[in-house]
């Protein structure tokens, strides 16, 4: 799986001009189940982002986890993270998971980070969806379960 964690001050997620998920201080995670993934995946992935140091501590240094702030997550269906740029400009989506896997995985990550402890809005899965945030830092972070195994 892959994933895109941005430290927010706030995010929210819109469906036809009314808003369907937001959060606070803590995460925006835009995710993406590659073909082969399972649940396997998310939940590593749920369990890295959920203790992911990426928020300061007394001295200033990213040394805290969404759960060590109290934190929420904001998490979106993203399809497009999984674009292939190698050749041409337009982008080939292949490597993504079918739609069918691709929701049960997305809602699984979901619900394997909520399990982790940290409070969890969503998006909603092959909708249309309008995102905005205020990034914090900025920080943004690329995951990539794949990398994992092979690192």
């Amino acid at each position: 799986m892959r994933a895109i964690v941005q430290r927010v001050t706030q995010a929210q997620v819109s469906v036809g001009g009314a808003v369907i998920g937001e959060v606070g201080p803590g995460l925006m995670i835009l995710v993406c189940a590659m073909q082969g993934d399972t649940e396997a995946e998310s939940e590593k992935l749920a369990a890295k982002i959920a203790k992911l140091r990426i928020f300061a501590d007394e001295a200033g240094k990213m040394n805290r986890s969404v759960l060590d702030v109290h934190g929420a997550a904001l998490v979106v269906s993203q399809f497009t993270l999984s674009a292939d740029t190698r050749s041409g400009n337009r982008p080939g989506f292949s490597s993504a998971a079918a739609p069918d896997m691709g929701r049960r995985l997305y809602e699984h990550f979901a619900a394997q980070l909520q399990a982790q402890g940290v409070p969890v809005a969503t998006g909603r899965f092959a909708a249309e969806m309008q995102v905005s945030l205020i990034n914090d830092g900025p920080v943004t972070i690329p995951l990539d379960t794949d990398t994992w195994a092979k690192g």
